[in-house]
Parts: C-alpha cells; structure tokens; sequence
C-alpha cells in the first residue's frame, strides 16, 4: 500500500509559526514583567494606571538589597553557600539514585515489580503538604532536624524521578544490554557505560526539576540555626518589609529565577527532546 505523506504548506508553516511564536511570547510575559520591575524605581512600582516598561531604569533596588544583607547577623555568603552546597550536591545525588532506581524497574523481571511500580505513581499524587507531619515525625526519629539531610531526604524520596527515568529508559533496545552482557559487562557497567549516556535527555530535564526544587525550597520548618538556613528564607524576609520594599521584593524575585531560568536555557533541546519521547515505547 502506498502511505500518503503529510505536508504543510509554506503558508501553513508560517501561521503555525506565527501562533506558536505568540503563544511563546505571552508565556514569557512574567519573567518580562519581574525583570523590569526590578529596574522601577518605587514610584513607577505603583504609578496608577500601572505601566508595563520602565522610564528611568535604576539599579537603586539591587543596591537596597545588598545593602540589608549586609546588616545580617549571618554574613550573605553564607546563605548563598548553603543554597548552592544544597542544590548542587542534591541534585546530583538524586538523579543517579532516582536512574539507579529505575534501571531494574525498566530492564529487570522480579517479584513485586509492578506493585513497587504502582506505589510509585501512587505518590505522585501526593504533594508535599499532605506529607508534611509525617516526614517531620520521620525526620524527628531519625534526630536530623536541623541539618542538612532534613532538606535533602524529602526530595531525594520524590517519586516524581524514578518514574521519569523508568519511563525512558523502557525504550532502550533490549539488544544492546544483550550484547554488553555477552560482552563481559556486569550489571553496574551497562548501568554506568551504556544506560546512562544514552539516557542524557531524560536525566538532563531531571537536573531541571530537582534543582528548582532545592534552589526554591526555604527549610524554614526544619532548619532553626541561623547558619545553616536556606537564601531564599532570608530574602523573603528582607522583602517583606511592607510598601516601602516593593523595589526589594521585585529584585529578589529576579535574583532567585536567574540560575534556574540559564539552567533551563543551556539544555532545553534535550528537555523538549524528552518530553516528546518519554511517552513512547520501542
């Protein structure tokens, strides 16, 4: 049987384009918005009727900002290294934990697969909220509050990667891990050698998720000391210092959405290339 070919013609293209391009435009209108709001000087912040490009751009809110944290009792630097200690390390050590996870999971037959498979979608439905007394109890038990883990075990026990991974690499050909175990290769080396770097899209858009989420995440309920406190904790509370902060408040959310929105940037090919793929099977 001979199969027709579908193709769009030139003027189709175009309109797709255009529709795409305009839908894209007014999705990034927010990021815009925050970003000139943060060159307003106040009196543009609420100039009625409001204005949406700034007239005499200033750099007056970003210098107010520093100029708070430099009044902290705890230096600014250290609460910007515990956000990057966190999010960096964090989300390294989720993603291969959430791929080794999900590598037997995808290419494995054992007993109780599809039940640990169903538990897993299970807790996707859960958010955190839900969850928070008794990861609290949990964390409480295992005498953690107020470190470190106490904001790293919540995420690392996230769901949400070991199903993305899972459903990526069922896709991966059969024939290859074959052929690596022909080969000599144990189970760790095909995991580490041939899975894993074929699997770069899907761990890449992972990296996205979880660094937003520990970038994002304050701590407050489970961290106490000064020192050990998250960025985006102290400069919510250097924001909300009521009208007279608006300028602050605006320069700290462009602050806080910069490393994730040139995160997303630098490898968003590979996060569209999976999104369109994750769903498939071979």
């Amino acid at each position: 049987m001979r199969t027709k070919k579908v193709n769009r013609s030139i003027g189709g293209n175009i309109a797709l384009f255009l529709f795409l391009g305009i839908c894209g435009m007014f999705m990034f209108l927010p990021v815009l918005f925050t970003a000139i709001n943060a060159f307003k000087p106040l009196d543009e912040i609420f100039l009625y009727p409001p204005r949406f490009f700034v007239t005499n751009p200033s750099m007056d809110n970003f210098l107010t900002m520093f100029q708070l944290t430099s009044n902290l009792w705890v230096p600014f630097s250290r609460y910007l290294f515990n956000t990057v200690l966190i999010s960096g390390a964090g989300t390294i050590i989720y993603v291969y934990i959430a791929s080794m996870c999900a590598y037997p999971l995808a290419k494995m037959k054992f007993k109780g697969k599809l039940v640990i498979y169903n538990c897993i979608v299970l807790a996707l439905l859960f958010t955190p909220e839900t969850t928070m007394i008794s990861r609290y109890i949990i964390m409480s038990k295992m005498s953690i509050i107020n470190t470190y883990f106490s904001v790293l075990f919540p995420i690392w026990a996230a769901s949400l990667g070991v199903f993305l991974m899972e459903r990526f690499m069922v896709q991966f050909p059969e024939e290859v891990i074959e052929s690596a175990e022909i080969d000599g290769a144990g189970m760790f080396q095909t995991f580490s050698k041939i899975i894993m770097p074929n699997m770069k899209p899907a761990w890449l858009t992972l990296v996205i998720f979880t660094f937003n989420s520990f970038w994002n995440t304050t701590g407050a309920e489970v961290l106490y000391s000064e020192n050990l406190k998250m960025l985006p904790t102290v400069l919510s509370t250097l924001s909300a210092g009521g009208m007279m902060r608006a300028g602050v408040s605006s320069a700290v959310a462009l602050f806080m959405i910069v490393p994730p929105f040139l995160l997303f940037i630098s490898v968003q090919s590979r996060v569209i290339e999976t999104m369109a793929h994750s769903g498939l099977k071979s």
